[in-house]
């Protein structure tokens, strides 16, 4: 019988993997996007992240490592080396929550740059970490 805990990880890979898509969509359209779509850019961030560091959480119990927030999932996370840069996660989620809490226009600006620039490739590289992992 397979451990309930792999399984959940693979179900919540599952909507991972479809919010990961629908970002990758938004960020190869980058160049076509008006500001109304880069809101939408940055909403798909945020969900995306969101179902990161869950999906993440998940993973980490499947294989007995126990970690409940956030900044603790992402710790674990980069010290078992599932993500390289854990500096730059804790940031991402900084930012979310920055973005779903303030509008300031300059903020936003550089929101899409860091996503476009770092955020992103990040996020991908969890992805397809996950992907191999199947």
């Amino acid at each position: 019988m397979e451990n309930p805990k792999a399984i959940r990880w693979q179900e919540r890979f599952v909507n991972f993997e479809k919010a990961f898509k629908q970002l990758t969509d938004a960020v190869d359209r980058i160049d076509s996007l008006d500001d109304l779509a880069k809101e939408g850019l940055i909403q798909r961030f945020e969900y995306t992240l969101e179902l990161a560091w869950k999906t993440l959480k998940d993973y980490l119990e499947a294989q007995e490592v126990i970690a409940k927030f956030p900044k603790e999932v992402i710790k674990q996370a980069f010290q078992t080396e599932l993500i390289s840069d854990g500096e730059l996660w804790l940031e991402m989620l900084k930012n979310r929550n920055l973005l779903s809490h303030t509008y300031n226009e300059t903020y936003f600006t550089d929101s899409i740059n860091k996503i476009m620039t770092s955020y992103y490739q990040e996020i991908k590289d969890l992805y397809n970490l996950f992907k191999n992992e199947q």
